[in-house]
């Protein structure tokens, strides 16, 4: 099995090809391509790769499916004894990416 373990938005992916993987949203319209090279592990059946801090000549070419919203959070701040109450909601956006090819030069 091939996979690759990479970076986007401060945060680590396991990434397959034909696979979905949803990141932070990425500044990019739907159907465009997105190359994320910061590939912090390369597996491929009995090979391993881990880079230091990054695995070199590795990237992964993905395409961008959906900007979808993630699940509504509600804050709740309450302070007892002086009538201090708000709420708030958040709602995070994502970015749907298609997993088309790992390359590795």
């Amino acid at each position: 099995m091939k996979y690759v373990i990479v970076e986007a938005g401060g945060k680590q992916y396991r990434a397959e090809e034909g696979k979905l993987l949803t990141v932070d949203l990425l500044p990019a319209e739907i159907g465009d391509e997105v190359i994320l090279d910061k590939v912090v592990l390369y597996a491929n059946e009995d090979e391993v790769i881990v880079g230091a801090p990054y695995v070199k000549g590795a990237s992964l070419k993905t395409k961008v499916e959906d900007q979808i919203k993630g699940k509504k959070i509600l804050v709740f701040k309450y302070k007892p004894k002086i009538d201090y109450r708000r709420h708030t909601g958040h709602r995070q956006k994502y970015t749907r990416l298609l997993v088309e090819s790992i390359v590795m030069e």
